[in-house]
């Protein structure tokens, strides 16, 4: 049964404009119709029009043959609804979650037993029946949600991003549950920031600003800009030098790198651009290649904010004549009889980008933790900016800056006052902190904002603080953990024309993600499963050992997924 919306228009009070102005769309049972939008753009607020917990101003809604206003009693029976956020309770066990939404849902008695044990099998959680949801990695949690929202077998399904957080392994698993409800006819809805998951789907809704841009089969979309998508290759330069030129370019409406290339997106009609004049070197080469569905996303949304491409950083401090910036050696972390990370070795250079990547589980955090100098190692050495981070953990500390998972600042003070209190935080006083703020305020393009609350940003903006407040006293050592978990790719580009500029300028990066397209920008990748490194390399070495005859041109991912999957195979 299909459900429908047509010109449905929803305002939040006083806010200045419609979070939803006049959309339409269907999403037909069997088929997977993914939503998909910036930051902002209205797709949270479109869900909760369809499951009946906001009401439409204006407009008609058609919920598989049910009018939300008048049948939410009925709605709850039909639909299944997966929130953006873990809406599961981490003190109570897997089960006791299932039970607790089974009253919620008015779920019949009669029937728990068997649904909870068709659930658990379902989605591999039998295992952990008694495991604290809070215990449990993302891609467990995440299984857990949709099982939650699958009680009454809903025939519409709504995901709102699903996958954020989780790793491209239980991304797959999530993708294969959900295959496998669509043969039980149901519709689904999933909304995501991830594109290539978006090209995966029957049909998008994009949405910007709370309007339609485009309903249809992804590939339509594609299509219609053929011919547009280039790679520069054989880079003998800086790759990161020749994004930002490339970006200035007026002929350039956006560009990503990927390995030891750049992916560039050309404007309509228009001429590639040489690679020499780029700065590639007489080596590089222009090549055609085929569009994907986020350089279509891109091209819709005019492409990146030429305004917000940052100047270059001033030089950062440098850190001796060592040629290790950060190392690990033999790094151990155990809590009680499990151990978290096991006997970790890596160095990373000067003005280098480094990667950790990982399962969910896989100790990649903690590696992270015990090199931020945030979780005491069990044994090994963690060395940060020539300093060890056992003997001298706060002058190390002095050298770092930090940019944790979730927004860490403090939502309730005003951009002004974070930014004097992590001021006051790394000891930057007189002349030099009012210079670090006023330098930090025009490059992050703060000061509209100065005086509004930190946790009424928009996340692109709290993405500008969060990073502001973390290079602010000019770190030689940069640490970010999943910084761009769940951002669009506007932002997603924005965030990392700032990264790279602080790279040009000698800053040193160490970042966690399990966004593939993101571990691109890195120098080399470290991937860890089971506590233990099982590869390191540049992305390219990374794709190389995935290629083969019935793949020859593998992605990041294809690689993650195959190299967790032979050491699983291997320790078996």
């Amino acid at each position: 049964m299909t459900t429908r919306f047509e010109n449905l228009t929803f305002r939040f009070r006083g806010a200045p404009s419609a979070a939803l102005d006049g959309v339409s769309g269907q999403i037909a049972a069997g088929r997977v119709t993914g939503l998909v939008g910036p930051d902002g753009a209205g797709k949270t607020t479109l869900i909760r029009l369809l499951d009946g917990l906001l009401l439409a101003e204006s407009g008609r809604i058609e919920v598989c043959g049910l009018d939300p206003r008048r049948d939410s009693r009925r709605l709850r029976e039909r639909v299944g609804y997966m929130p953006q956020r873990f809406g599961l309770y981490e003190d109570l066990t897997v089960i006791e979650n299932l039970r607790l939404y089974a009253d919620l849902r008015d779920l019949p008695t009669a029937e728990r037993r068997a649904t909870f044990d068709r659930l658990l099998g379902f989605t591999d959680l039998a295992r952990f029946a008694s495991r604290r949801a809070g215990a449990l990695s993302g891609g467990m949690k995440q299984k857990l949600g949709l099982a939650c929202a699958l009680l009454r077998r809903p025939r519409l399904l709504l995901l709102d991003e699903p996958s954020v957080g989780v790793d491209p392994v239980s991304r797959r698993e999530l993708w294969r549950m959900v295959g496998d409800l669509l043969d039980d006819g149901i519709a689904v809805l999933w909304s995501t920031a991830y594109l290539d998951e978006a090209e995966r789907c029957d049909d998008v809704i994009l949405l910007n600003a709370g309007r339609v841009l485009f309903v249809g089969p992804p590939a339509t979309a594609t299509r219609e800009i053929a011919g547009r998508s280039i790679q520069v290759r054989h880079i003998t330069g800086n790759r990161r030098d020749l994004l930002d030129k490339a970006l200035r370019r007026p002929e350039v409406i956006d560009g990503v790198i990927q390995g030891d290339s750049v992916r560039l997106v050309l404007a309509e009609g228009v001429a590639a651009p040489d690679a020499a004049d780029l700065g590639g070197g007489t080596k590089a080469r222009v090549e055609s290649v085929p569009p994907r569905f986020e350089d279509a996303f891109m091209a819709r949304l005019g492409g990146v904010h030429k305004s917000a491409l940052p100047a270059r950083a001033a030089a950062a401090p440098t850190v001796g004549n060592t040629e290790a910036v950060v190392e690990a050696r033999d790094l151990t972390k155990r809590f009680g009889q499990f151990t978290a990370t096991d006997r970790v070795n890596f160095t990373i250079r000067s003005g280098e980008v480094f990667g950790l990547l990982g399962p969910n589980g896989a100790g990649k955090s903690t590696t992270f933790r015990m090199m931020c100098g945030l979780l005491r190692p069990t044994s090994g050495m963690a060395r940060v900016a020539g300093r060890d981070l056992l003997e001298a953990p706060g002058a190390a500390r002095r050298r770092i800056g930090y940019m944790a998972q979730k927004f860490s600042l403090y939502g309730d003070l005003s951009v002004r006052r974070n930014l004097d209190f992590f001021a006051g935080v790394y000891g930057l006083s007189g002349r030099r902190r009012r210079d670090a703020q006023a330098e930090m305020i025009e490059t992050f393009e703060l000061t509209p904002h100065l005086d509004r609350k930190a946790g009424d940003l928009p996340l692109g903006f709290k993405q500008r603080l969060a990073l502001s407040c973390a290079v602010m006293h000019r770190p030689s050592v940069l640490f970010l953990d999943e910084p761009t978990s769940g951002v669009d790719p506007q932002t997603r580009r924005e965030f990392w024309a700032h990264i790279n500029a602080r790279v040009a300028a000698g800053v040193t990066v160490m970042v966690t993600t399990h966004f593939m397209e993101e571990a691109e920008y890195c120098d080399r990748i470290l991937l860890v499963h089971r506590g233990r490194a099982i590869a390191v390399g540049t992305p390219d070495d990374l794709k190389a050992r995935a290629r083969g005859a019935d793949r020859p041109d593998p992605t990041l991912e294809d690689a993650f997924l195959d190299l967790v999957a032979a050491e699983t195979a291997a320790a078996a």
